[in-house]
C-alpha cells in the first residue's frame, strides 16, 4: 500500500503543471541568451499558450491550463519592463522567498505549514493535526521543507545577482520537480514511521472517537 500511494504522488506531480513551469523558462533562457530578449518572450508564451491550449481541449482543470500560461506572462512582461532576462525568474525567487516565510511563522505559531498542507489537500479534520501525538511529526517535515527553499533561495539569489540567465533556468528545473518528488518521498516515508512513534490515533480512528490502545496511521500523510 505505500508503495502503491508514494507512486500516486509522484504521478500527481509529474502530471500536474511539470511541463507547463519546466520548459517555458528553459526555452526563455535559451533563445534570450542566443537570440535576444523579445525573441525569448513570444518563445516562452508562444510554448506556455500551447501548453494551455492542449489542456483546454482534453478538458483538463481550467487552472492547470491557464497557471502556466499566467506564470509565463507575468515573468515575461517583468522581463521586458526592466529590459533584463533575469528578472524574468523574479516570480521564482519570490515564491521561494514566500514559501519559506510561511514555514517559518507557521512553526513558530506551533502550525507546521505542511499540516495546512495535507489539511487542505485530503479534507482531514484540522484538529487532528494540532494534537500533541500528531502535530510534532508535520512540524519535522515542515522543517525540512523550510531547509529546502532556503537552499533553493539562496542558489536562486546567487545566479540572479551574477545575471546568469541560463544557470537560472537549470537551478529552477533541478530544484523544481525532481527534489519536489524526492521531498515527497521523504515527507511520506518518514511522516508515517514519526506518527507511529509519536503514538496517537489514525485520522479514522480520531474521527469515529475511538479510544486508546490505537492502531495508528498506516496511510497517508
Amino acid at each position: 500500500m505505500q508503495l502503491r500511494e508514494l507512486y500516486e504522488e509522484f504521478r500527481s506531480v509529474v502530471s500536474g503543471k511539470t511541463l507547463d513551469a519546466l520548459l517555458p523558462p528553459l526555452v526563455f533562457a535559451l533563445v534570450s541568451t542566443s537570440v535576444g530578449l523579445a525573441p525569448a518572450v513570444l518563445s516562452s508564451l508562444g510554448l506556455a499558450a500551447v501548453f494551455g491550449g492542449i489542456r483546454l481541449l482534453r478538458r483538463q482543470v481550467w487552472y492547470y491550463a491557464l497557471g502556466g500560461l499566467a506564470g509565463a506572462g507575468a515573468a515575461s512582461l517583468l522581463a521586458l519592463l526592466t529590459r533584463s532576462a533575469a528578472n524574468y525568474f523574479v516570480p521564482g525567487l519570490i515564491t521561494s522567498a514566500g514559501v519559506l516565510l510561511l514555514a517559518v511563522i507557521s512553526l513558530v505559531m506551533g502550525r507546521p505549514l505542511i499540516a495546512w498542507v495535507s489539511h487542505l489537500t485530503r479534507g482531514w479534520p484540522l484538529a487532528w493535526f494540532w494534537r500533541d501525538d500528531v502535530r510534532p511529526a508535520y512540524g519535522d517535515v515542515t522543517v525540512v521543507w523550510a531547509g529546502f527553499f532556503l537552499v533553493r533561495l539562496i542558489v536562486q539569489l546567487v545566479m540572479y545577482l551574477r545575471g546568469d540567465v541560463t544557470a537560472l533556468a537549470w537551478a529552477n528545473i533541478v530544484l523544481g520537480w525532481p527534489v519536489t518528488v524526492a521531498l515527497l518521498v521523504f515527507t511520506y516515508v518518514y511522516g508515517i514511521r514519526r506518527l507511529r512513534q509519536l503514538g496517537g490515533p489514525g485520522v479514522d480512528e480520531y474521527t469515529a472517537g475511538k479510544n486508546p490502545p490505537w492502531r495508528g496511521q498506516i496511510r497517508g500523510f
